[in-house]
């Protein structure tokens, strides 16, 4: 009914089926057959139809107004219901930075988002600094309500409650001009007599494992410990030195100087989203959300 209201209205001022067709980019067919329509229900006629275009007949010109009045009405009445599904909408605060992109959640909600309209994401930028990251995690909980990224600090869960998503295959990257670079592959074996940087300022049980088993296993890699959390300086220092650098296969773009290669090694990092012990209500039922999508089943949240 709205759409022959449009259309009667178009018609009205245009004084001519093909001329408001053109405004509403339809058809002119589309047009009469609406205004048909309009009059079989209305069951009077509303167009005077000349070979010069139409113009209205009286009970046309009388229900013009209304016409106009109803087509208003409806659209403040979008306007009020969309506020009000905005004052009921819950914002989940998200942080996101390069080396702990938001995406794979951002991914994951958007293929189920139509069927929580009551949640939203607003995605907070935070810088990836060893010094600042420390205090960007006691922001959640406060200014962010969830972080996505790797699990590389073995006490997060004494200060914060995880969800897993999945792991990250241990990589190495390389400078461009690196002997190695044009590799699709790098095994152990091809960095004897390398040095390779491996930061595990976290305190990483993966990465200590890794380390360990590369300084028993492999002891003609050059092992160089990087005692900070990762972050764009180590990229960059490891570029400018030529070093191998211990990453991960989420990190492949982060630096345009450095060629990310997967690995033999059988080791993977978590990753998922880190969130306040005790999180709000409306926090808590977007995670049970995404929990349950993990298995598949989607929850019905009041």
């Amino acid at each position: 009914m709205i759409e022959q209201l449009k259309t009667f209205v178009q018609v009205a001022e245009s004084g001519s089926f093909s001329k408001a067709a053109e405004k509403l980019f339809i058809s002119s067919t589309a047009v009469m057959k609406q205004m048909n329509t309009l009059e079989k229900q209305a069951g009077i006629p509303l167009f005077i139809r000349t070979n010069h275009g139409v113009s209205l007949t009286k009970a046309g010109t009388a229900f013009i107004k209304d016409a106009e009045y109803m087509l208003q009405y409806f659209q403040e009445s979008l306007i009020r219901m969309h506020q009000s599904a905005q004052t009921n909408r819950h914002i989940v605060r998200v942080g996101t930075s390069m080396l702990n992109p938001c995406k794979v959640l951002i991914d994951l909600w958007n293929g189920i988002s139509d069927l929580y309209p009551q949640f939203g994401i607003n995605i907070v930028h935070f810088e990836d600094d060893a010094h600042t990251l420390p205090t960007t995690h006691r922001m959640i909980g406060q200014s962010l309500d969830i972080i996505a990224g790797p699990f590389l600090t073995d006490n997060l869960k004494d200060y914060y409650r995880v969800l897993e998503l999945g792991s990250y295959r241990v990589c190495f990257a390389v400078s461009r001009q690196h002997r190695l670079a044009s590799r699709k592959t790098l095994f152990v074996k091809d960095l004897y007599g390398e040095r390779l940087a491996v930061v595990n300022g976290g305190n990483s049980a993966v990465i200590r494992d890794m380390r360990e088993f590369l300084k028993m296993k492999h002891p003609q890699i050059q092992i160089k410990d990087v005692l900070r959390l990762y972050d764009l300086d180590v990229f960059n220092r490891c570029e400018e030195s030529n070093t191998v650098m211990l990453t991960l296969e989420a990190w492949a773009d982060i630096h345009p100087s450095l060629v990310t290669i997967p690995s033999d090694l059988d080791f993977a990092v978590p990753y998922g989203l880190i969130y306040p012990l005790h999180p709000s209500k409306e926090v808590g039922q977007f995670l049970e959300i995404i929990k349950e999508m993990q298995g598949n089943v989607l929850p019905k949240v009041e």
